[in-house]
């Protein structure tokens, strides 16, 4: 056999077994590159092109970190869904919870009158029952609706304190929205009152922790303004607001606009008011403001409709004239313009004459308040009117009257001089000077608003153009409302005077025994600090004498009691009395140590009925609050108040049906 018969189809095989791998390399490179690039696309499109893709041969191998691990599964399944899931070789991996960031953790609290609504995210850590009860109760039988998720994440810096201080703000408001982030709390709510709003925004700062970022916006009903007054001033002193009404929130604006291009420094406020005599009283404003500038100083007041231009004793009167005809231009139609160029005033202060021929009255208040009356009066008439009208202000031992008597005084005389003593009478001290076409009030108050008092009282007694100078500073130390207690330092300050001096009644009676005057007199000296907070007056018995009995005589104790702050003229409006009876003990009746603390008048704070509070007044356990005096006997008194509801003071609520007593030994009136 020949050589090449062997040699050749042995080539041919060779070169067909290469073609056949060079083939099968290259139909793999194909697949593999196809299935890359569409493995690729479909992360790409999946939003996971985080992801690595690489090949070997049929296989698809994905690497990378994945940020958790949904994200893994995601990208692992849009590869899937190209290519057979068993060519997938899953080679990611899932970073660690720590390096992820935690999410921003945020609690929005709703509250009005249907319910609580409570909307955010909060950590893991996060006590959701306790906060699920304690808005429950606050709710009381109101609606709570709880939209509230949680993470797996620590509580970040700050977080637990601001939701605590939340929680406890939400106790006092009764409409909120309260907005809760590691160290910062956001609260807007409303207030019945203005007073109510001050006390609001003094006890929410007042228990906000350190290190707590706190924004409150409290807003109150607007206040009726009368006369609706405005008065502006630029002086040597700059130029400043003694007061300012506006009629909504864009009038404000203009107006506060108006006076900083007038110099006014600092933020300045305007109340925004019930009463403006028009609407276009912005307009108003403004243009007197502006003329009050373009004068280079003096004073103007707008009360109601009448506009007082009282330009500088030194004014040009050329421009004086200019600048007050284009004022009675620009006025709305309704406004009245008085513009006064003043002659120069002299203050002596002492009650003589100014040696120019103006009389002056002064009146002077002291700091321990005493009152001094110098200057002229027309006749002994009015002398007695105005001596009387100071006592009533100032009390009647406390002013001396040296005034001396000038018939020829000018005609309107009484009513400046009366006006100027009910402007005094604002301050905590200071001095008044009346002149015939002047006033002045200098002294010092804690009362941030006396200034806008005094512009209107002066506004409404000395008539449209009338000169008048008001420089008095306030001193928060002399306001008795920049440090209002809380409700709950209302509550237990009064318990304190209860504690160490019990109110006690004649055995068997309702009748308040004369010792207990002074602890009345000490209890209506704080109520006079908290006007709007809401109390019940509770009366509470021992158990001896028959259970009906001594629930009426415990009410007719409460309503005694009620009736005793009412004679020390102490606004009762906030104030509430119920009889309980026997039925809150806080000591063993079994020995007259008990007894005598059981038989007491104690004060509560009122606040929203929770659902057990209202399951326990029905029949539940209850926790008896800290005592304060009271007695105890069986004599028939008011019936008890229905389980739950606040009777008006003074009147007698219904009885409840209840299980007759069992019987039991009664005790005398001298027992008790």
């Amino acid at each position: 056999m020949r050589l090449s018969s062997i040699i050749l189809p042995a080539a041919a095989f060779i070169l067909a077994a290469v073609l056949s791998v060079l083939v099968a390399v290259k139909a793999a490179n194909v697949i593999e590159k196809r299935s890359q690039g569409a493995v690729k696309t479909a992360l790409l499109l999946a939003g996971d092109d985080w992801a690595k893709v690489d090949v070997d041969g049929l296989q698809v191998i994905l690497t990378g970190t994945a940020l958790s691990e949904a994200q893994r599964f995601h990208a692992l399944s849009a590869a899937r869904s190209v290519v057979d899931a068993e060519r997938v070789i899953d080679r990611m991996e899932v970073a660690d919870a720590q390096d992820i960031p935690p999410p921003d953790f945020a609690i929005e609290i709703l509250r009005n009158s249907k319910g609580i609504s409570l909307i955010g995210l909060a950590p893991e850590s996060t006590d959701r029952a306790a906060l699920g009860g304690e808005i429950s109760k606050l709710a009381g039988d109101a609606q709570v609706t709880d939209m509230l998720d949680t993470a797996a994440y620590p509580a970040p810096e700050g977080w637990e304190e601001a939701l605590a201080y939340g929680i406890k703000a939400l106790k006092r408001l009764k409409s909120a929205k309260i907005s809760i982030a590691p160290g910062h709390v956001s609260i807007i709510a409303t207030a019945d009152t203005p007073t109510g709003k001050r006390r609001l925004e003094e006890s929410l700062a007042a228990a906000a922790p350190e290190g707590l970022a706190l924004d409150l916006s409290i807003s109150a009903p607007r206040p009726v303004i009368t006369p609706f007054t405005l008065r502006f001033l630029i002086d040597g002193k700059g130029a400043r607001f003694d007061a300012c009404a506006a009629d909504s929130t864009e009038s404000k604006e203009r107006i506060l606009a108006a006076a900083r291009e007038a110099g006014l420094a600092g933020g300045g406020n305007c109340t925004i008011g019930i009463g403006a005599p028009s609407p276009r009283w912005g307009d108003a404003a403004v243009s007197g403001i502006r003329a009050l500038a373009a004068l280079g100083g003096g004073s103007l007041t707008i009360a109601d409709r009448d506009v007082s231009l009282i330009a500088r004793e030194d004014a040009s009167p050329s421009a004086f004239e200019a600048v007050s005809g284009r004022l009675e231009a620009d006025l709305p139609d309704s406004f009245t313009l008085h513009a006064v160029l003043p002659e120069p005033v002299k203050v002596v202060g002492t009650g003589a004459d100014t040696g120019e021929g103006q009389p002056e009255f002064v009146a002077t208040l002291s700091p321990e308040g005493l009152v001094t009356l110098k200057g002229k009066l027309a006749d002994e008439r009015l002398r007695k009117a105005v001596d009387s009208f100071a006592r009533a202000r100032f009390g009647i031992e406390k002013v001396n009257g040296k005034t001396s008597l000038d018939p020829d005084l000018p005609s309107g005389w009484p009513v400046r001089v009366l006006a100027g003593l009910e402007a005094l009478s604002k301050l905590n001290n200071g001095v008044v000077v009346i002149q015939p076409e002047f006033a002045q009030v200098r002294g010092v108050s804690g009362n941030p608003d006396t200034r806008a008092e005094i512009s209107r009282l002066f506004s409404e007694k000395l008539g449209a153009g009338a000169n008048f100078e008001i420089d008095v500073k306030y001193q928060k130390r002399l306001d008795p409302k920049a440090n209002l207690p809380t409700p709950e330092e209302c509550v237990s300050s009064i318990n304190a005077v209860l504690k160490e001096n019990k109110i006690t009644f004649a055995p068997g009676s309702a009748t308040i025994d004369p010792s207990a005057s002074k602890t009345l007199d000490r209890i209506a000296e704080i109520l006079k600090k908290c006007e709007d907070v809401k109390m019940e007056i509770a009366g509470h018995t021992d158990s001896q004498g028959r259970e009906e009995m001594n629930l009426n005589l415990s009410q007719a104790r409460a309503e005694a009691v009620l009736t005793a702050l009412m004679a020390r003229r102490i606004l009762t409006s906030g104030l509430v009395a119920r009889g309980y009876g026997e039925t809150r003990p806080i000591a063993d009746n079994k020995t007259e140590e008990g007894r005598e603390a059981n038989r007491r008048i104690e004060f509560t704070l009122i606040e929203p009925e929770s659902k057990e509070q209202a399951g326990a007044e029905d029949g539940g356990e209850e926790k008896a609050p800290a005592a304060a005096a009271g007695g105890d006997a069986p004599e028939d008194g008011p019936a008890q108040p229905t389980a739950g509801e606040a009777q008006p003071p003074g009147q007698t609520p219904a009885p409840e049906a209840k299980p007759a007593p069992k019987p039991r030994p009664e005790s005398s009136d001298e027992q008790n």
